[in-house]
């Protein structure tokens, strides 16, 4: 399926499934997607192009360019981190992070900064003390099977689940877990993140952790994998009731 990336440094408003008016910040380059996971179902599509080297924006470029756009427009709900790829390997990453707190307290204190990572990089202490300065650090957690995440995310890296979950553990109720549900095939594999084994897992990983919100969504946009499919709304407010049963607030996304 056809899928698409951000062009721009900082772009938008965009209207947010999750997050409302958004006006978003890419790190990332504007010609390719660049992550060190390569989900079968991400919007950007997959890695194929980043063998080469490439060109990310300079913490200075991102300064100037929302800085213009924050005089520019109203305040948005959420200054959010987003782009093609994951934002947290940018090598200035927690200094972008400081210029963007001191400019939305200049020009648009009401808006909340929030980030989508896929939380690979919590060994780094500098990576977590700069998502602890952010409103939402909104971290990725698919499933709390290796064999699971290895499928749907197809790390750079061999990624340890228990080593993520417990790396999340030190955030608590300071951060907000993001869970993509998804159906399907893929290479002859049955994908499928929602059987009773895996919320049986990914459950008690949540209770673990204990985070201040959790994110559930399914797929709301092309994919580069055609053999994938949403999970219904349905399924995603039985799991939702799993959650909120022990105290946790959950957003829904259809």
């Amino acid at each position: 399926m056809s899928t698409f990336l951000f062009k721009e440094v900082v772009f938008g408003p965009v209207q947010s499934r999750r997050l409302g008016v958004s006006l978003g910040i890419n790190l990332l380059p504007s010609d390719c997607k660049y992550c060190n996971f390569d989900c079968i179902y991400c919007e950007c599509g997959r890695n194929v192009e980043t063998r080469r080297a490439a060109s990310l924006p300079s913490r200075e470029e991102i300064y100037t360019a929302l800085e213009r756009k924050l005089i520019d427009i109203q305040q948005p709900d959420s200054i959010t981190f987003a782009g093609n790829g994951e934002p947290t390997i940018h090598p200035d990453f927690s200094g972008i992070i400081d210029d963007t707190v001191s400019l939305r307290n200049r020009y648009a204190p009401q808006s909340k900064i929030s980030v989508l990572t896929n939380a690979t990089m919590l060994h780094r202490q500098e990576i977590v003390d700069a998502l602890k300065k952010t409103d939402m650090p909104i971290l990725k957690l698919d499933s709390a099977f290796d064999a699971t995440i290895e499928l749907l995310n197809q790390p750079a890296k061999i990624t340890s689940a228990s080593q993520i979950i417990q790396q999340l553990q030190s955030f608590g109720n300071q951060c907000i877990i993001q869970t993509m549900f998804v159906q399907g095939a893929y290479w002859g594999q049955m994908v499928d993140n929602t059987t009773p084994e895996e919320l049986e897992a990914w459950e008690r990983a949540i209770v673990a952790i204990h985070p201040a919100q959790v994110m559930i969504y399914t797929i709301a946009r092309n994919t580069p994998v055609d053999t994938l499919r949403k999970v219904s709304g349905e399924k995603l407010r039985e799991i939702a009731t799993m959650i909120e049963k022990h105290g946790i607030t959950v957003q829904v996304s259809e």
